[in-house]
């Protein structure tokens, strides 16, 4: 793996998302890329796509981009190019930006698949459950200014991927529509281990969020 690629990557990062919202900043950069290289040490990739992947899979999320899509691979192939990657790898890199995301599984529109792509998106995923989730979950919900719950509006278990992405719902009505299925969604033994524990939090959470609001504890 070439070292120096890798920490030119993580530099441009955290430039990049210096002023990003907490749930989607360099942190949880570093947070992928630590999952992403735990969980690459029991299954034959090329490491240095998949360091790549996990480097700059949110260096654009459409979320903060009007919803565009486009925006992330583009810099992503820009900053690649301009330090002369072999064309395959960058290839390879834009295609796990362009099918990591949930939405992208959603009406199933990703035709891409690779191991680095599985591991990424298992590290990816991991990150979006357990404690880690959950406060990921609400700082968004806050910085879209959205309620926490709000037993009027059920979730959705039947979104398509342009509900998903335009959807104002209350916080708690992400973790049905989204978070507590990342479990069945896991691509590797690795990942569906360490989801299974942090799912198993989100639900205990859960649980004890609908009591208090019952004022049963």
């Amino acid at each position: 793996m070439n070292y120096d690629l890798i920490e030119a990557t993580k530099a441009f990062v955290k430039k990049e998302l210096a002023n990003a919202e907490g749930g989607h900043d360099w942190f949880h950069i570093e947070r992928v890329y630590n999952n992403a290289m735990l969980i690459a040490k029991n299954e034959t990739v090329n490491i240095e796509i998949v360091a790549l992947g996990a480097l700059l899979h949110d260096i654009a999320d459409s979320k903060f981009h009007d919803g565009d899509d486009t925006v992330g691979p583009k810099k992503a192939r820009k900053f690649l190019f301009e330090k002369s990657v072999d064309s395959v790898i960058i290839e390879h890199v834009i295609k796990i930006i362009e099918n990591i995301s949930f939405s992208s599984s959603i009406e199933k529109t990703n035709v891409f698949n690779s191991l680095e792509l599985q591991v990424v998106q298992d590290a990816d995923r991991l990150d979006a459950i357990g404690a880690i989730g959950i406060a990921r979950a609400f700082n968004y919900g806050g910085f879209k200014n959205r309620a926490i719950y709000n037993p009027v509006i059920t979730p959705n278990l039947n979104l398509t991927k342009a509900e998903y992405k335009a959807s104002t719902a209350p916080t708690i009505n992400h973790f049905y529509e989204k978070l507590i299925l990342l479990k069945d969604k896991m691509n590797t033994n690795s990942g569906k281990k360490i989801a299974k524990k942090r799912h198993d939090y989100m639900i205990g959470f859960l649980e004890q969020f609908f009591a208090e609001c019952k004022g049963e504890k």
